[in-house]
């Protein structure tokens, strides 16, 4: 159900340090850590002796020491001690994973460690630029299998009904959606001319009445994505138009790391073409994007649970075009990775 070689967020950067902070990803358990010169380590979380966690060992100079008869393994995953022994068994080794630092977060790579590139992780547009302000995230587990979360991010529909109180107008409910298929994801958006500002960015709009907004929610494989918020004057905006300066501008970047089928770690942030050094929006921000995002949990905690125990098909709609592509081509890649039948990828 994973695509391996790709880059996934394991901690936000200020989570890892030199103490030992074990993470399950895409159903691997992996021990996370700082060496002495600042610089993260990833390697197995579980020591081939006995199999007990490394995390519940201890950090000794760059190495990590087994709490259970002491192997150490450097941040290589190579063995550099067995206590007691003359000499150290070939096979007495963890795997290491290939880990980046961007964004204030930790990648790491879970497939072929010969195609890691830190140039494929997901791009973010203005970061450090000074004309931008920055609403730093958080992070939440999600009792649902991440593909949820893909459907949830490639459907602006769902806002006009999940989120009345904040991001929600009127022309949610009824403006038909555009689908765009590229190679390296999928986008649904649509443009809503002259409709009423939705309540959560009301207060922050540089102009009065009426708006034109355009709602973009791009997935790109394997699951990080990218929401953009534009609000323009009315009957100023639409596709391919030069917008006004003072167009509202908001791009919010979700990645989604599968903890296994069942579960999903979930970190955000958003950027902004505005207030850029201004603690109080950044507050703001913070605080209603996490209320709506815990709207979300609820709602797709509850689809999982509906999707795994239904005694009936489910029906797809018109609006499910978006994120039936992306798992489409989604399966396809998984099943090149693996080399098995995209079918039966699709169906798990």
């Amino acid at each position: 159900m994973f695509l391996k070689n790709a880059w996934y967020v394991a901690a936000w950067d200020h989570e890892v340090d030199r103490e030992l902070k074990p993470v399950t990803m895409l159903g691997e358990n992996i021990v996370l850590y700082r060496k002495q010169d600042g610089s993260a380590a990833a390697l197995e979380d579980a020591c081939p002796h006995r199999k007990l966690p490394l995390s519940m060992g201890r950090i000794k100079g760059d190495d990590v020491e087994c709490g259970y008869h002491g192997l150490t393994f450097d941040c290589s995953g190579i063995c550099t001690r067995v206590p007691g022994a003359e000499r150290i068994p070939h096979v007495a080794k963890v795997r290491s994973y290939p880990v980046h630092e961007r964004y204030g977060l930790l990648w790491v790579w879970m497939g072929d460690v010969d195609k890691a590139d830190p140039k494929d992780i997901f791009e973010v547009e203005h970061f450090g630029d000074p004309a931008w302000g920055v609403n730093r995230g958080e992070s939440m587990t999600l009792n649902c299998n991440y593909l949820y979360m893909t459907d949830n991010l490639l459907d602006p529909s769902h806002v006009a009904w999940v989120h009345q109180s904040s991001f929600a107008s009127s022309a949610c409910e009824e403006t038909p959606l555009e689908t765009t298929v590229k190679d390296d994801g999928v986008t649904v958006w649509r443009w809503m001319i002259d409709s009423e500002p939705a309540p959560f960015y009301a207060p922050f709009l540089q102009f009065e009445g009426n708006t034109d907004r355009k709602q973009h929610y791009e997935v790109r494989y394997p699951s990080n994505a990218i929401i953009k918020a534009i609000f323009a004057p009315a009957h100023t905006g639409g596709e391919g138009r030069a917008l006004p300066e003072n167009t509202f501008l908001m791009d919010s970047y979700n990645f989604m790391t599968p903890v296994d089928q069942n579960r999903t770690k979930y970190y955000w942030f958003q950027m902004r073409n505005f207030a850029p050094d201004d603690v109080k929006v950044s507050e703001s921000f913070a605080k209603s994007v996490r209320g709506a995002f815990e709207e979300d949990r609820v709602v797709l905690e509850a689809v999982h649970h509906g999707m795994a125990n239904q005694q009936t098909p489910n029906l797809d709609l018109k609006i499910d075009v978006g994120p039936m592509r992306f798992r489409r081509k989604l399966a396809q890649l998984i099943a090149a990775e693996t080399k098995t039948d995209p079918a039966s990828v699709a169906a798990e």
